[in-house]
């Protein structure tokens, strides 16, 4: 009995899901390094520049971050002192607070860019065909959205 669920097929796909986003993360590091970021770092920015308006609500920004809400101050306040986000007062309701991209927060992307986007190409979207990529997205957008519900943002 012990060998039949040693040998489960579900422990062998958590291996590889880990063991592919270990190694994914090991190459794009020193990408992130050049440009001075973290992959928070710049996981937050994205986030931003994506977002209507360059800007999420802190609330959101940590939801689709993952980060306790602390944990998402402790980020924005270390990015507004590179100058790359401010934060933002919502007219009407001052209980909101926004994270904006500021334009060197941008430049800082703009930068970064073309060499985050040849790694990943090199090391993960390259490597797949078009069928195999869209199945992947396909699945892991249908496990985000059961694992992490409040990853998108509410306007």
């Amino acid at each position: 009995m012990t060998e039949d669920l040693f040998d489960d097929p579900r422990l062998t796909t958590m291996g590889l899901l880990f063991e592919a986003h270990e190694g994914l993360v090991a190459k794009l590091e020193p990408v992130w390094q050049k440009y001075g970021l973290s992959g928070l770092d710049l996981n937050a920015m994205m986030r931003l520049s994506r977002s209507p308006g360059q800007r999420l609500r802190m609330s959101d920004l940590a939801a689709q971050t993952a980060l306790s809400t602390s944990g998402v101050t402790r980020l924005v306040d270390r990015l507004q002192r590179a100058g790359l986000v401010r934060r933002e007062s919502f007219p009407g309701d001052r209980r909101a607070t926004y994270a904006v991209l500021t334009p060197d927060g941008a430049e800082r992307l703009e930068q970064i860019l073309p060499d985050y986007l040849a790694t990943i190409e090199r090391w993960f979207t390259g490597l797949l065909t078009p069928e195999q990529l869209d199945g992947l997205l396909t699945g892991l957008r249908v496990i985000r959205d059961a694992v992490h519900p409040d990853a998108t943002a509410h306007d």
